[in-house]
């Protein structure tokens, strides 16, 4: 009797084994990264509402639909920076989507509000490499796993350990990203522990990208690393990716909301394909009225006309304002100069100001402009700064920040009351790593770069030269980490104006509403030498 009831549970445990098994035939993945607040529906974006009825749309077909975002959701465009994220947070939650990761400019509005937004979110956003150093515990959780009709998924987040330069560093501060073989460690710890849980399907949400500048901490060298990813559903670069690297399918979509990525299994793999604007044309009107509320508001705070332009004002990033001398890029450096000159802070002359290319972030169109177009173009709400430092510190933070041209560098200065050349030609040799950061110092400063002219006269490395700069910078953000400790800055202040407001200034103010001639061309202020 004992031997018959032992049997029967065992046929009753393989019965419902089968009927648990998992089957990825009805499975559809969908997945963003980088919407950047692109929410709303136009002719290039499908918008949040657009990315809500195609859901809608496969699962009114019969097919089981997880929606997955890999970073860089809140921040950039005004229909989401106004409220500093929150309206990003209800589109996705609208949109109904089951997990995300967190991407660097998640914590451009600082931790305190990053905490708001994470108790906002109806889903779960995981990363397994950042942890808070004063309690050793994890901002977020490592992972979530997601039990579907077509079987038990697990979900790992790895957030870019970049972020710590690409942000300003006070955003970030108290927090540790793991990077490089402890990352790789922690990521199979957590593929391992969602194995033991009976996942039948482990996928990779990373912001971490593919460029050269992340080396060692790219989608790829976690794949090459780790063993048990079947997706990897990638962000940060921007880039459209469709590859399969060993056994792991990697995938990204691009940037904003101009593709849907969409994942299905054929024949014994996972396939992925992009959904553009252009083949779906459909909007959830719930959603839509969501979005439709919000930008209402901003769009009445920032239709006000400033002024106009006889030129197009182009911020492309390559080749532009992230490889080369701009007249965009003169035009803001102009600004942060004229503005630091006028708040006059230090009661003396302020020689230069510097503007990273990375952070002008779009056109300002010909004819006329309104204060949406300013906003759009200098989105981060970056306070301005003066500094004092040496010639030898500003050779070195030039050098750095020009590191790998002639490939783009969102550090790449754009400047005003500087002269400089790059020769590419040489090699930039990198001597010790900077303190907490990703970056190296130049072990031969003034090798690549020569700086000829500050203000006007000669570069001195013995002089001391006032800056006008971001604080972002002033912090030591991105390549210019140089600047990240008390001893090189002889002096610092704020001058009262965010980055934004001293472009609007400047318009309003110096040019009398008009950008003419005098910025139709670059200004041959930066000499780069191929």
């Amino acid at each position: 009797m004992k031997r018959f009831i032992w049997t029967l549970i065992l046929m009753l445990c393989l019965v419902g084994q089968s009927a648990l098994a998992a089957d990825f035939s009805r499975l559809i993945i969908l997945h963003t990264n980088d919407t950047h607040g692109f929410d709303r529906h136009d002719e290039q974006n499908l918008g949040m509402d657009g990315i809500a009825a195609y859901k809608k749309d496969l699962e009114a077909k019969g097919y089981d639909v997880v929606l997955l975002d890999a970073g860089d959701a809140l921040q950039d465009n005004n229909l989401v920076n106004y409220s500093k994220g929150k309206a990003a947070v209800e589109f996705m939650n609208a949109a109904g989507y089951d997990a995300g990761t967190l991407g660097n400019h998640e914590f451009d509005y600082g931790q305190a509000v990053l905490a708001e937004r994470l108790s906002e979110y109806r889903f779960p956003i995981v990363s397994c490499n950042i942890t808070v150093d004063a309690t050793g515990k994890r901002l977020v959780p490592p992972t979530a796993i997601l039990d579907r009709p077509s079987g038990r998924l697990g979900i790992i987040g790895i957030a870019t350990p970049q972020t710590i330069g690409s942000t300003s560093p006070k955003n970030v501060y108290g927090l540790s990203f793991m990077q490089g073989k402890e990352l790789y460690k922690e990521a199979q710890k957590q593929i391992d522990s969602l194995k033991a849980a009976g996942c039948d399907l482990i996928i990779g949400l990373g912001h971490l990208g593919s460029d050269e500048g992340s080396l060692g901490n790219r989608s790829e060298d976690v794949i090459a690393n780790t063993k048990g990813l079947a997706i990897f559903i990638d962000g940060h670069d921007h880039r459209k990716k469709n590859t399969y690297l060993q056994d792991v399918l990697l995938v990204s979509t691009g940037s904003h909301t101009k593709n849907l990525g969409k994942l299905s299994f054929k024949e014994g793999r996972w396939v992925g394909e992009l959904i553009s604007a252009a083949e779906w044309t459909k909007q959830d009107p719930a959603v839509t009225s969501i979005i439709e509320k919000y930008n209402a508001e901003v769009q009445e705070r920032l239709g006000q006309v400033l002024g106009s332009s006889t030129q197009i004002m182009d911020a492309s990033r390559v080749p532009g304002v992230r490889t080369e001398e701009r007249p965009l890029g003169d035009f803001v450096a102009d600004a942060y100069l004229w503005q630091a000159r006028q708040a006059n802070v230090f009661k003396g002359r302020v020689h230069a100001a510097i503007v990273n290319g990375g952070g002008i972030r779009s056109n300002l169109p010909e004819g006329t402009i309104k204060r949406v177009d300013i906003v759009n173009m200098a989105p981060f709400n970056n306070q301005l700064y003066v500094c004092t430092i040496t010639g030898e510190k500003l050779l070195e933070i030039m050098e750095c920040a020009t590191a790998f041209l002639p490939k783009a560098m969102g550090s790449m200065p754009q400047v005003a009351g500087i002269e400089y050349a790059v020769n590419t030609r040489v090699p930039y040799v990198q001597g010790p790593q900077y303190p907490n950061s990703l970056y190296y110092t130049p072990a031969k400063p003034g090798s690549r770069v020569t700086i000829k002219k500050v203000d006007g006269k000669p570069f001195s490395l013995k002089a001391h030269y006032t800056v006008a700069m971001q604080e972002f910078h002033i912090l030591g953000g991105e390549n210019y980490i140089g600047l990240a400790s008390e001893g090189p800055k002889l002096a610092v202040q704020s001058i009262g104006y965010l980055d934004a407001e001293a472009i609007e200034n400047y318009l309003v103010t110096k040019l009398k509403g008009r950008i003419g001639k005098e910025y139709a061309k670059a200004k041959g202020r930066i000499e780069i030498i191929k």
